[in-house]
């Protein structure tokens, strides 16, 4: 069979065996039939709370905290309907905040094809500094005393409208929500306390658990501290379309934007698979092998141990090069001395929890990538260079024989693969 794996601005086709495959994808959500309009409605008709235009009063400063370049939210559409919407605001009075977290500041015209030139060039657009102390505000502490630190222009605003959309999160449980404040526009240690190795090792710090999992609750302990803000997440599907709008109080909206998520992306598997082919649901998600983690830790979910994962992501950014997460990866010899050294008493690093879920998923299975990234590249971060995807099953299932089973993530961790129990 041919299958097409999200890759890229494209799809990478792959030819694999008929009678041991597993194609394993969200259940497909129609789009909205008027996205525009479902955006307009949800802001009058919010869930938990007033309409948006009831929050704002004369002199107001807005706060719009948008997604950046690596997230597939639709930006471009959001935010002009949401800009419309908000006519009446003085623009001087409006900034729009890239939730950046820990990632590289973006650039001016990526920030023009993310929120289009017009909003560009007639509004105020700010990049989170989370390394820069003048640009943060402390609200008490995380759960392990370090300070939580968020950014002036959320802190200072008299209304946060937090956007973005929501698809499965390796740790998190779920992407936005509380997430578009912390880590979004959270200072770096804060993000490095919240992302420790006590919380990325919980068991509950997985796909599809928010409640209970208490790398989400610090986040949410944090994000409340702020006082109220006003959540504008969306749902998508494989073309992204929207598939429906969540808007209103923070956790209530994002909680039935979560439960939505929830039934397409959830599948059942009956047993674990010898081998498992995953994606980072192409581009801009799998824009750098940093991102490309979260592939890997859904398909780790549902390969037998001692089995093989194999990644394909595009990469186009690299690792990327000189990045914290290819320092560290370069700075030990294998999975098991990175899971040493994170476990080391005093020993934190930028960006570790990436490498700290790559080496867990690479303790259960040998990983294998198919990226545009050059072979040593990919050696320096412990990972095995796979140029051909069929020909490297078809050679797996000749060494191991007949029973060989396969699944494939086409889109990734927009799947929440779970073994029946």
């Amino acid at each position: 069979m041919k299958v097409n794996l999200a890759y890229g601005q494209g799809h990478l086709p792959v030819e694999l065996p008929d009678d041991r495959t597993t194609v394993i994808a969200p259940t497909h959500t129609p789009g909205l039939a008027d996205e525009r309009a479902a955006v307009l409605a949800a802001l009058d008709q919010p869930i938990g709370t007033r309409p948006l235009r009831e929050w704002i009063k004369p002199g107001h400063r807005v706060c719009i905290l948008f997604t950046d370049i690596t997230r597939a939210t639709p930006n471009d559409r959001l935010i002009p309907w949401l800009l419309d919407y908000l006519r009446d605001v003085p623009r001087e009075q409006i900034t729009l905040l890239n939730q950046l977290g820990t990632h590289r500041p973006n650039t001016t015209a990526e920030l023009e094809r993310m929120l289009t030139p017009e909003v560009v060039r007639n509004y105020r657009v700010v990049n989170h500094e989370p390394e820069n102390p003048a640009a943060l505000v402390q609200l008490g502490t995380t759960r392990d005393g370090t300070p939580a630190l968020l950014n002036r222009h959320a802190v200072a605003a008299d209304v946060r409208i937090v956007t973005g959309f929501i698809e499965p999160h390796f740790f998190a449980g779920f992407s936005g929500g509380i997430k578009g404040l912390v880590p979004g526009v959270a200072g770096l240690q804060t993000v490095m306390s919240n992302h420790g190795a006590r919380n990325i090792g919980d068991p509950q710090a997985t796909f599809g658990v928010t409640r209970g999992n208490p790398l989400w609750e610090d986040l949410r302990d944090i994000a409340l501290r702020i006082g109220e803000s006003f959540l504008l997440n969306v749902s998508l599907n494989e073309q992204r379309q929207i598939t429906g709008v969540y808007a209103g109080d923070i956790l209530a909206a994002h909680q039935v934007g979560c439960e939505f998520v929830r039934q397409a992306a959830m599948q059942k598997c009956a047993a674990p698979f010898d081998i498992v082919i995953t994606t980072n649901s192409g581009y801009p998600l799998d824009l750098n092998l940093y991102q490309g983690v979260k592939g890997m830790s859904a398909g780790a979910r549902v390969v037998k141990p001692g089995g093989t994962l194999i990644l394909a992501a595009e990469c186009r950014e690299g690792v990327p090069a000189g990045c914290p997460l290819d320092q560290l990866l370069r700075s030990a010899a294998g999975p098991e001395e990175i899971l040493t050294m994170l476990n080391t008493s005093g020993f934190v690093r930028p960006e570790q929890w990436q490498a700290h879920i790559q080496a867990l998923v690479q303790r259960k299975a040998r990983v294998l990538v198919h990226s545009s990234l050059p072979d040593d590249v990919v050696r320096a971060a412990h990972l095995t260079p796979c140029r051909d995807i069929a020909a490297t099953v078809n050679e797996l299932v000749r060494a191991n024989g007949n029973g060989v089973r396969i699944a494939v993530l086409p889109q990734g961790p927009l799947t929440i693969p779970y073994l029946a129990e």
